[in-house]
C-alpha cells in the first residue's frame, strides 16, 4: 500500500486538498481531528495533560484555548505538551494505516500539518505539499476568526518555511489557481503512481 503524506503551512489549502483526495475515494487520516478526539472527554491525552497543565482541563476535557495560552511563548511547556501529544497521534496514525492495509487499499493519505517538523515523512512513500503565494496565505489566515498578525507570525515561526517544504516534496499542489487546477494535479499524480481513483 502506498502511503501518501499531505502537508503544507497554515492557510495553504491543505483541508481543501484532503477533501479532494476523499472525493476521489482515498482514505484520509486527519491528524488535527485525531488531536480533537484525544482532547475530548475520555480521550487518551486528557489525563497526562491534566497532570502537567491542570488548569487546561475542564469537565474531563482539554480546553484548547486555555492550553494554547499556557504554552504560547513558553518553549519548555510546548515541548512538554508535544511529548504527550505526538506519541498518541502517531499511535492513531499507525492504527489507521494498519486498518487500510487489512482492507487491501492501494493507497492511503496522511493529512499532517507538521509532517516534516515531526519526522512523519519517514512513513510516507510520497509527500504532497500544498502551496500558494504568501499574500494569498496571509489573506486566507487573517480572515479567520480570532486571528491576528502576531498570532500568524508565531504560528509561521513554528512551521518549516514553505520554500523548504516545496523543496522536500515529491509533488507540489498549487492552491492559488482555483480548485479545478488543484484537482487536475491530484488526478495526474495519482495516475502516475498507478493509484485508481473515482
Amino acid at each position: 500500500m502506498l502511503v501518501l503524506g499531505l502537508t503544507g503551512s497554515i492557510g495553504m489549502g491543505k483541508s481543501t486538498a484532503a477533501a479532494m483526495f476523499r472525493r476521489l475515494g482515498l482514505p484520509v487520516h486527519d491528524a488535527d481531528a485525531s488531536v480533537h478526539r484525544l482532547f475530548r472527554a475520555g480521550g487518551a491525552a486528557v489525563a497526562p495533560i491534566a497532570r502537567r497543565f491542570p488548569e487546561a482541563v475542564e469537565k474531563g476535557a482539554v480546553n484548547r484555548e486555555i492550553l494554547g495560552k499556557l504554552v504560547f511563548g513558553d518553549a519548555v511547556a510546548l515541548r512538554d505538551l508535544e511529548a504527550i501529544v505526538h506519541p498518541l497521534v502517531r499511535r492513531e496514525r499507525d492504527r489507521f494505516l494498519a486498518l487500510q492495509r487489512r482492507a487491501r487499499r492501494r493507497a492511503a493519505v496522511l493529512d499532517i500539518p507538521l509532517l516534516f517538523e515531526t519526522g512523519g515523512e519517514r512513513v510516507c512513500d510520497f509527500v504532497y505539499v500544498v502551496s500558494a503565494p504568501a499574500f494569498l496565505q496571509r489573506q486566507r489566515v487573517l480572515a479567520r476568526s480570532g486571528m491576528t498578525e502576531s498570532r500568524l507570525s508565531s504560528i509561521l515561526k513554528k512551521q518549516m518555511p514553505d520554500r523548504e517544504k516545496r523543496h522536500r516534496a515529491d509533488y507540489v499542489l498549487p492552491t492559488g489557481l482555483g480548485r479545478a487546477a488543484t484537482m487536475r494535479m491530484i488526478k495526474k499524480t495519482l495516475n502516475r503512481l498507478g493509484v485508481r481513483h473515482a
